[in-house]
């Protein structure tokens, strides 16, 4: 099915009801009906098409959260257009990377991002066409007439090609769907309890695929309220929540360790009006899960995803929302874990993710070895490590790529550096394998912490609790770990370990 499809009972049952809130450069806001949105994605459809651009093409945008990310992901699904967001924190190599890749016709940017596109780049000033898009709105069509018949989309048709983050390697480009954006809707909708009567504060990037195809689709299917800000700024977001009184927050932990900071009164009034805090795109810790319900009053519900696939775990709307887990398969997805050759484990042994449903994307853009690499007879390999417990509640260990296996025994990451963001003063932690003579690898800690790091007494701790293989051979204090705009540690930007 076509996503407009899915969109119709918001974009046209809802045309008089009020959609989105923006800000404006002035300082103040902008509200939409989704009558409104539905007439300028028609109207831009139309310029785009003048423009050249036909189904199948890509069309490529570098833009922090704005109005226009919105009327260009309408006016792409209308077009059968595949649009290929760019993270706005990339530079010249990785965007390069990108725009040499999917080749789109244009980016839709301004200009100080533009400076960083490959040479001869074709682009788009985002001002410009949105004021013609405003021009072209003054001119009504003869009888209201529609300006463009919208591309006859299937489930197959692709919708967006979004590239994953890239902390260990070059990005790869996963073709999501029509059907993979509304099967992964419908999912989220029925398992979140996600209606129309729900206020939605989005301020997770729209160039990333956990707010452009978790946040946006919800708020698309079901005709929801949401208020669009350019970024998650912790100095504003308190007043983001009293003045806009969201009931429905999509999140990454660090968003929640900020607004831990909150004085508890304001807590517990923004946890009075809430009714569901999300966190993904990165491990939440359980100290944090534990500190935010005693503060706001709610358990954040975590769950799972990835680019690929979407989400494919939660834990429940109603029952346990168990720390340190992501919770149970999703409707409509499968989950198994897998050992090495791709046998399916037993619960409580550790093996990697196999995902198999309609929210999977269709493969990597021109990278057939890529795609045969990672579907085995319609199951994709995540890479991500995992265990399940006997009442199906899947806890994750890492990737693939991180697991370290140390004179024989396999480390997982995840499970110590939970350990030692128990310890005081410790706040941010991450640990990976370097070579050793021996060993063949060993686990490094780095940590960002008040004070340097007490290896003794960290190393004591430890024994306490895990096998002596487990213990990291150093504690490194950094001020801060590299992270993607999503909260992803990039590892391999970290400063190398010299014995």
């Amino acid at each position: 099915m076509s996503l407009l499809s899915l969109y119709a009972p918001s974009l046209h049952g809802r045309a008089h009801h009020a959609a989105l809130e923006v800000d404006t450069p002035g300082g103040g806001t902008r509200t939409l009906t989704f009558g409104a949105l539905d007439e300028r994605r028609d109207c831009l459809a139309a310029l785009l098409a003048a423009r050249g651009l036909t189904a199948g093409d890509r069309l490529a945008f570098c833009l922090p959260n704005r109005l226009a990310v919105i009327d260009l992901w309408l006016a792409a699904i209308t077009l059968g257009v595949i649009l290929v967001p760019i993270n706005v924190l990339y530079r010249g190599r990785e965007i390069a990377h990108i725009v040499g890749d999917a080749e789109p016709v244009a980016v839709v940017t301004t200009p100080e991002h533009a400076a960083d596109l490959p040479a001869g780049t074709t682009w788009w000033d985002v001002d410009t066409l949105a004021q013609e898009l405003e021009s072209a709105l003054e001119t009504t069509p003869p009888s209201g007439a529609p300006r463009t018949t919208p591309f006859d989309a299937t489930d197959a048709t692709p919708a967006a090609l979004i590239y994953t983050s890239g902390t260990t390697g070059v990005a790869k480009g996963a073709v999501l769907t029509h059907g993979n954006f509304a099967a992964n809707a419908r999912a989220l909708v029925t398992s979140w309890r996600i209606t129309a009567q729900d206020r939605y504060l989005a301020a997770l990037p729209l160039f990333h695929v956990h707010g452009l195809g978790n946040g946006v689709q919800c708020w698309l299917a079901t005709g929801c309220h949401m208020k669009l800000v350019a970024r998650f700024e912790h100095e504003r977001a308190l007043d983001w929540f009293d003045t806009y009184r969201p009931t429905l927050f999509f999140g990454v932990p660090t968003m929640y360790v900020r607004l831990l900071e909150a004085p508890a009164h304001r807590a517990r009034e923004i946890g009075a009006t809430m009714r569901l805090f999300v966190s993904g795109s990165a491990p939440l810790p359980a100290q944090v899960l534990e500190a935010f319900a005693e503060r706001f009053g709610h358990v954040i519900l975590e769950r799972y995803g990835m680019t690929e696939t979407l989400m494919n775990v939660s834990n429940p709307y109603d029952g346990e929302r168990r720390a340190g887990t992501v919770g149970l398969p999703l409707p409509g997805v499968e989950v198994e874990i897998r050992d090495e050759a791709g046998a399916p484990v037993s619960d409580g042994t550790s093996g990697e993710l196999w995902v198999r449903g309609a929210n999977v994307c269709a493969g990597y853009w021109k990278r057939p070895d890529a795609t045969a690499a990672a579907f085995v007879q319609g199951w994709f390999r995540t890479g991500d490590l995992g265990v399940r417990a006997r009442d199906g509640y899947i806890t994750l260990q890492g990737r693939r790529s991180d697991l370290i296996i140390s004179g024989g025994f396999n480390i997982y990451p995840r499970e110590v550096e939970e350990l030692l963001l128990a310890e005081p003063g410790v706040r941010e932690v991450t640990i990976v394998g370097v070579p050793d003579a021996r060993r063949g690898e060993v686990p490094v800690a780095y940590l960002v912490c008040d004070a340097e790091p007490d290896a003794e007494a960290l190393e004591r701790s430890l024994r306490a609790q895990v096998a002596s293989f487990k213990i990291p051979r150093a504690f490194i204090r950094v001020a801060a770990l590299p992270r993607t705009a999503l909260g992803k540690v990039q590892k391999h930007l970290l400063p190398a370990y010299e014995p």
